[in-house]
């Protein structure tokens, strides 16, 4: 690899917002804020809004949208779309 072209790649917390889960992974990201973690060391915190931990497709509570009806209404209101009389 080519010296000093490469971002700081470190360990770094996420704390997501909506539930409250902490964990630590290596990111290029950084923050004034900082924690200490389960080994005893300090590391800056990231929060963010949502992670796999709260987002609905990963937690299972994602709402599924009622697509044959939908369908349906799209089919009746251009039945006769194209069809010369």
């Amino acid at each position: 690899m080519k010296k000093d072209i490469h971002p700081d790649y470190h360990e770094v917390l996420f704390r997501d917002l909506a539930s409250g889960k902490t964990f630590l992974t290596r990111s290029t990201r950084t923050s004034e804020k900082t924690e200490t973690w389960e080994d005893g060391k300090e590391y800056p915190l990231v929060e963010v809004e949502i992670s796999s931990e709260s987002h609905p497709f990963y937690t299972g509570k994602q709402r599924i949208m009622d697509s044959a009806g939908r369908v349906e209404r799209f089919n009746a209101r251009f039945k006769n779309f194209g069809k010369t009389a």
